[in-house]
């Protein structure tokens, strides 16, 4: 029986390797891939399954062994726990949903009803917005409202 969190985390290991020892960008490797730039990384890095040819076209494009293209496969556990907090950059969105989040909450039930913002049908961009008092970071989060069904 295969220990998926250990073959998943060495596919991980693996791809950031690869991508560190690769000439490519994510960016780079995204638009050969033909998806989107957040989706490419985070499937990559684990957080979603790749579909065969694509995790197969990823493997020629970073020189990928069997195993990780396999690993890239597999449905992951998408909660790490508490350690994701110890990367200062991953901390600024838990301490923005912390600060935002129930308001965020109360503005979306007002403006759709009871329901929720799904995490999986959604879109993610990420843009750097040039300003005098230091480049911004503007991340936009584009999710399907999904309506609670009684």
């Amino acid at each position: 029986m295969t220990n998926w969190n250990a073959t998943r985390d060495q596919a991980t290991l693996n791809v950031r390797s690869a991508v560190a020892r690769s000439d490519s960008s994510w960016a780079e490797i995204a638009e050969q891939l033909d998806r989107p730039l957040l989706w490419t990384i985070a499937a990559l890095l684990g957080s979603h399954p790749v579909p065969a040819e694509l995790a197969e076209k990823a493997g020629e494009l970073l020189d990928l062994d069997k195993d990780t293209v396999l690993a890239l496969q597999e449905q992951p556990y998408r909660i790490a726990g508490d350690s994701l907090k110890d990367d200062p950059t991953i901390y600024r969105f838990y301490e923005l949903l912390a600060v935002y989040g129930p308001a965020l909450k109360e503005a979306i039930h007002e403006e759709f009803g009871d329901g929720i913002m799904s995490a999986i049908n959604c879109n993610v961009e990420l843009t750097r917005r040039e300003d005098p008092d230091g480049d911004r970071v503007r991340v936009i989060i584009d999710g399907k409202f999904l309506k609670y069904q009684w």
